[in-house]
């Protein structure tokens, strides 16, 4: 039976306790039974909180009879407050434990609240399937990595908070019920019951309001928001996420990255203890298309892309010169050490290849003992297949991989390979963490669904301004004053530098395929502000779930979260999206058509 506190208080925290404090000490803990072992006289209690474990000794011998008849009833998950004295542990240290030289001899015992047997094991390492655990994910909370995860977690915001503080940044709250925009991601539509007809938007990201606040005058501003987006999950995207977002008025793109690398060098050394290298490199989006495949590059380890165009050139092999009178390129990455690879191994790769968007994928295998296989080079000349290994850098033991196509086809087949293939040779250092900063990223992009340029971040980012001629006549050669900073291959954060100036903003608009008439209709609130005196301004807002993801090296930003979405965007847990009842609807004027 469950009983009440009875005038107990905890004194402390089961982890938290030492010899050197406590030792002879009296104290009282709460918490969660982990075991519980009947030795036949002695009963040993692990006893868990959020801090940790620590042993609760109950002896027969000593131990009131009572108290020592409810001890052994005890269960895994049971809640408990335990009285008793704080000794030298008798039996070995356990190195493992922070109070693995100490136990706790109970003279008085609580059961707060019993359990039912728990689904599965409330301990680290366990294999149980992630849906079982995020349907108990109150149960899985309980679990000592999860923990340190939030707790990690809550560490930083409180590192961030203090940091902007102290750079005099103000934090302000924006609303979470807004206009609906046309551009980006899908919004979350919420009904107005006052307004029939009408609907809210949760918002994306503070992007519009905080451009509000820099025109209000509020130079430095910056909030640890909440932001929602109705897109297809991945393991580092969720459909309600957290962001770390600001905004600074009177400053460039390097005022920004300097605020921001001090940033990110205070909370990687006060969370981690770990020190980060600054100033951060810069690379441009060309350099890491170029070098990497991706405009978020992972550069803790080389097999990096080489053009190999130029040398190809006028080659024998029609696969490459096609590519090149196309318009597109010859690019190809020294995967070193897997020159060995048998044929069903290097089919596969292909076939991967292929799944990434490749019509197919050339190769030349440098084997250990000197004899060379190749899929292409009989239609080279020894020269020409020589310049080609040349400028690879190949060597015995080398397997050569070369794409050949649009210049973005063959930067994601051989970008994506990059990286698995990395993760194969276990080249990859998973300790270290290297950061850069990507710049000068195209400021449109062209959509052949719509048939009309996007922008690539938002319709609010300038232009280079050696560009800007470039605007009207070419504008997908046009660059954006946009910066990512970018963390072991993810994109950790975003920002640029925004239009303040009427005449681009028009131009910006007529690009996008926005009449006057529907900018204003969508933006017209911000617009209007911008008529009164708008002052230079850049942000940057970064993926708090994304930045814990890294620092605590999970796999997941579920892991980070305390009461997170699946893949289809439900909380196994509540069970939402749910329906609701006829009365609710018929207030918000809304029916449920549905499909034949």
């Amino acid at each position: 039976m469950a009983e009440s506190m009875k005038g107990l208080q905890r004194t402390a925290r089961c982890a938290e306790i030492s010899l050197s404090e406590y030792e002879g000490k009296t104290v009282t803990l709460m918490g969660w039974v982990q075991k519980s072992r009947n030795k036949g006289g002695i009963i040993f209690v692990d006893l868990r909180d959020r801090s940790g474990l620590v042993q609760i000794i109950f002896d027969e011998s000593t131990t009131d009879k009572t108290v020592f008849e409810k001890a052994t009833t005890l269960r895994s998950e049971f809640v408990c407050a335990v009285t008793g004295k704080v000794v030298k542990r008798e039996g070995a240290v356990n190195k493992a434990l922070k109070t693995g030289d100490l136990e706790v001899i109970a003279e008085s015992l609580t059961i707060l609240s019993e359990a039912e047997t728990p689904p599965f094991p409330v301990e680290d390492g366990i294999k149980t399937d992630e849906k079982i655990r995020l349907n108990y994910r109150t149960l899985d909370l309980r679990r000592p990595e999860l923990q340190e995860s939030l707790i990690l977690r809550s560490k930083l915001s409180q590192e961030i908070r203090a940091f902007l503080s102290e750079e005099g940044f103000l934090e302000i709250e924006t609303p979470m019920l807004t206009k609906s925009t046309p551009e980006g991601a899908r919004d979350y539509l919420v009904p107005s019951r006052v307004h029939p007809g009408s609907f809210y938007a949760l918002p994306q990201s503070p992007q519009l309001f905080k451009q509000l606040l820099m025109c209000a005058g509020y130079d430095r501003y910056y909030q640890i928001a909440r932001c929602f987006r109705d897109e297809d999950l991945r393991s580092d995207r969720q459909p309600e996420f957290t962001q770390v977002d600001m905004e600074l008025a009177f400053v460039n793109e390097d005022d920004v990255i300097d605020v921001n690398e001090r940033l990110i060098k205070r909370v990687f050394k006060s969370v981690l203890d770990i020190d980060i290298p600054t100033p951060i490199e810069r690379i441009t989006w060309q350099e890491a298309m170029d070098r990497f495949g991706s405009d978020k590059p992972d550069m803790r380890f080389g097999m990096e892309l080489k053009d190999v165009s130029k040398v190809v050139e006028g080659c024998g092999f029609g696969v490459f010169t096609g590519a090149l009178e196309n318009g597109g390129s010859v690019r190809g990455i020294n995967a070193k050490g897997m020159g060995d690879l048998g044929r069903k191994k290097i089919d596969a790769i292909v076939e991967d290849a292929k799944e990434i968007g490749a019509k197919g994928l050339a190769y030349i295998q440098l084997k250990t003992d000197g004899s060379v296989k190749s899929s292409f080079t009989k239609f080279m000349t020894e020269d020409e297949t020589k310049a080609l290994i040349d400028k690879m850098e190949g060597e015995a033991g080398d397997l050569l991989l070369f794409a050949a196509d649009k210049n973005k086809v063959v930067w994601d087949v051989l970008g994506t390979l990059r990286l698995k293939l990395a993760k194969e040779l276990d080249i990859i250092d998973n300790d270290a963490f290297r950061f850069v900063w990507v710049t000068e990223f195209p400021l449109l992009e062209w959509s052949e669904e719509e048939g009309r340029y996007l922008a690539m971040h938002h319709p609010f980012t300038m232009p280079m301004e050696e560009d800007l001629e470039l605007l009207d006549s070419d504008p997908g050669r046009v660059r954006a004053r946009a910066y990512d900073i970018v963390l072991n291959g993810t994109e950790l954060g975003g920002g640029s530098v925004r239009i303040h100036q009427n005449d681009i903003q028009e131009r910006m608009f007529k690009e996008l395929g926005f009449t006057k008439e529907r900018a204003w209709d969508n933006f017209g609130f911000l617009l209007e502000s911008f008529k009164y005196g708008v002052p230079p301004h850049a942000g940057l807002a970064y993926g708090l779930d994304r930045m814990v993801m890294l620092m605590a090296k999970k796999d997941s930003i579920r892991d980070v979260i305390a009461f997170p979405k699946v893949k289809d965007a439900s909380c196994l847990l509540t069970k939402a999206p749910g329906t609701v009842d006829e009365k609710q609807l018929s207030e918000l004027g809304i029916g449920i058509v549905k499909e034949d």
